[in-house]
């Protein structure tokens, strides 16, 4: 698989990487992040692929209290900056940010 460099579009999304799984444009290369709900309304699956698919984390990750609830059934994009122990997520104009527990 060819990794372009600093490319705005995303490349082909590798079959490893669950199909709910967003592309974030990063400085050099970017990357994918899929988030699942869990039983715990505040708490979510994050998990950050490569761009060829290979997993570089998967954790759980507690959502701060704003005020306002994140809905998983709508249209939402990650943000900078995220990673492995913080991630912000834009959804309807409003940033939820969820970190790892």
């Amino acid at each position: 698989m060819e990794v372009r460099i600093g490319t705005i579009k995303p490349p082909e999304m590798p079959s490893s990487i669950p199909r709910n799984a967003k592309w974030l444009l990063g400085q050099g290369v970017g990357t994918w992040f899929s988030i699942d709900a869990t039983e715990n309304l505040k708490d979510f699956r994050i998990r950050r692929f490569n761009p060829a698919g290979t997993i570089e984390c998967d954790r759980l990750f507690e959502m701060e209290d704003i005020g306002v609830k994140f809905n998983i059934n709508e249209p939402y994009e990650f943000e900078h900056i995220s990673h492995c122990a913080k991630c912000r997520v834009k959804q309807n104009g409003i940033i939820f940010v969820f970190n790892y527990l």
